[in-house]
This record gives structure tokens, sequence and C-alpha cells, in this order.
């Protein structure tokens, strides 16, 4: 394998108006390329979204990327998606939710929006890459084909949210902090030896357009309060609630359960049906997930068609497991080697080879190793 050829390209620098992004576009440039940053005004009211420097969709936001490119010396423009946002990454978010599954609007929003609407765009107007402020590593083989890789800092590693790019997107992705192993203090030193006044700027760590970081009250907004029963495995109402899509599996806290359960402790979420409005809840034990089924799979590269051993990440921050995957009537067939716990319908698996990524699917069904209380 080798790197990715630095011979200079067209470059869309995707800005956000957070440090990672800023040093990236700044990379870029000083690499030789022809750079052009671009902030995503993804909300037609981006007051609405979260403000206080913490976000990556508000006004103050755009400023900061404005701020940022004219340090850097590279032409900046604002663009406008805030149509395909909401119906590719906001309206999906709610109706996965309303389904009972648990969705990750920022590999969606990787997926529709940076690497789909934005990328078509850059490419109809001649660049040849999209760059962004992520932790991950684009390689080329011998052979031309590219692969998706895990930053060089696990620590730091995005390539989880990446797992939804095919071949053609990676050919066109550029990922300047990728092979950096250092710390965030180095990047933000980084920052501030180059002049960019993002350099002290916090990170965002919730979804954007939830501007007050309160999901569920977020989802009670836009679908209205039903209440339902909580129930234990044999069925026996436990408790009300005010929306099954309040509720996420593995979920502790705010059950709201009068009655203690029979051996004194805790309970969990284990599932959540919108048909019937009722959220079962249950042992940690009654957790322990031994294979899924996935749907929607997209490949880094080409689509394996026999069984194999990979090792499987399931939440952006989670770690690794390892697993047998078998594709099947278009989906994933996974088997752990061990059981796992917090495996919820509507997350995203991404399998790995090694630090290589091999490909993403969403989560459809779960087997589950006991259902005993």
């Amino acid at each position: 394998m080798t790197e990715t050829p630095q011979r200079p390209l067209r470059v869309l620098a995707a800005m956000s108006g957070g440090v990672d992004s800023a040093v990236a576009a700044a990379r870029a440039a000083e690499a030789g390329h022809d750079v052009t940053g671009v902030h995503l005004a993804l909300s037609a009211n981006p007051q609405s979204f979260r403000t206080g420097a913490r976000g990556c969709c508000t006004i103050e936001d755009s400023r900061d990327a404005r701020r940022a490119a004219d340090v850097i010396g590279i032409p900046f423009y604002v663009w406008d998606l805030a149509d395909r946002f909401r119906e590719d990454v906001v309206e999906d978010f709610i109706a996965e939710y309303e389904a009972g599954r648990t969705p990750n609007p920022c590999l969606r929003c990787n997926e529709k929006i940076k690497f789909a609407a934005l990328l078509d765009k850059a490419l109809a107007l001649g660049f040849d890459a999209v760059c962004t402020g992520h932790y991950a590593q684009v390689i080329v083989r011998a052979d031309g084909s590219r692969e998706l890789h895990r930053a060089s800092d696990m620590a730091k590693d995005q390539s989880y949210v990446l797992g939804v790019l095919d071949e053609r997107q990676l050919a066109h992705a550029m990922f300047p902090l990728g092979d950096t192993v250092t710390t965030k203090e180095e990047i933000r030193a980084e920052a501030e030896r180059r002049g960019l006044a993002v350099a002290k700027k916090p990170d965002s760590h919730d979804i954007c357009f939830i501007a007050d970081g309160d999901t569920q009250g977020f989802l009670a907004r836009r679908l209205g309060k039903a209440e339902g029963d909580i129930v234990d495995e044999s069925g026996a109402r436990l408790g009300t609630h005010e929306g099954a899509y309040g509720f996420t599996i593995g979920q502790r806290k705010g059950l709201r359960i009068g009655t203690p359960a029979p051996d004194g402790k805790p309970r969990y979420v284990l599932d959540i049906s919108p048909v019937d409005n009722t959220v079962t809840v249950g042992p940690a034990a009654a957790l322990d997930v031994t294979a899924l089924t996935a749907i929607k799979p997209r490949w880094c590269g080409t689509a394996p068609t026999d069984p194999g051993t990979y090792t499987a990440q399931l939440r952006a921050h989670g770690g690794e497991t390892e697993v047998r995957a078998e594709p099947v009537d278009g989906g994933l067939r996974v088997t752990f080697t061990e059981p796992v716990r917090g495996v919820a319908p509507g997350q995203a698996i991404v399998l790995y080879d090694g630090t290589r990524v091999v490909g993403s699917a969403t989560i459809a069904s779960t087997t589950r190793a006991t259902t005993a209380a």
C-alpha cells in the first residue's frame, strides 16, 4: 500500500467552523492544493440550531469558518443545503425513532450530505476532492483502488461514521488529519500557530439540529405525546410512558418504574414496540446479543461474497468485537464470538479487517442469548 498521491488537486474543503476542519483546510492548502472553503448552511433558520460556539450549523459557526478561510488565504462560500439536510437527516432521524429504531444522524449526514450532495456538486463544478476534518485515512493500493482505514490515532478515529462511503466517494475524499498521531491539544496548538481563532473553540458532542440537547423533548414536539405501557418480559404492566420514541435499547435511567424488580437489581430497556406503543424492560443479562441481521450494506470497495471473520464496531465511540459475517439475501447475518450488549435496531454495524473499513450496514434485528428474567 502507498499513501494517497500528493499531486496538486482542486479541493473543496468543508469547513464547519470548528478547529479540525480549519486545520484540515490549512494543511491541504499548505500541501500545494488549490483549496476553496465552503460552509454548509444546514438550517433555514440557523439560530434554531445549537449556539454558544458548540455546534456546526450556527451563524457564528459560518463566521468562524469564513475567518479561518481568510487567514488561510483561500476563497470561501456558504452553500445552502438546508432542504436536503432536513429531508435526508432530520426527517430520517424522526422517522427512525418513531419506528422504534435508534439512528445515527452523523453517519447519515456523511452519507447523504457531505459525500453525496456536497461531493456531487463539487465534481460538477470541476473539483477533484472534498476535504474534511475527519480522523480517518484513505489508502491507495498499487492497482489504484482505494481503501478506508482507521486514523493513526485510535483515540480520535472517526472511521465508524465514514463506513457508509463507497469506493467512488473514497476516490474523491481527503482527510488531512487522518495520519496524524497527535493529541487534540496539539491540533489546537497548530491552529494557534497558524493564527486560526478557532484554536480554543469547544468541540461539539451533541446532535447539531437539537438546539438544547434534549432529544426526547425534540421528538415529543415533533411526534406528540403518546402514552403507553412499560411492561416486564412476562407482559406485566409496571408503569407508563409518554412516547416509546423516548427510549433506547439498554437504557437504565429515566424509566420511572415504581415497582422494584423481584431480585432488587436494575432493569433495562429490552424492546421498543411502536405498533402497540409498549416498552419492555428486564435484567441486564437479557441484553446479551449473540447475533444480528443487518440491511442496506454499503461497501468501501468490492462487496464480500463469502462468510468471513472481522472485527465490528457498533457505536461511534465503542470498542471492537470479533464477529463472523455472512452476506445473505442482500443483507448481512452477523454472529458474535462473545455476547455484546446495547445493540439496537437502527444502529450501524461497521466491519473491519485490521484497520481497513470493509463496510457498514444498518441493524434490523437481534438474537438474544436469553430472555429469562
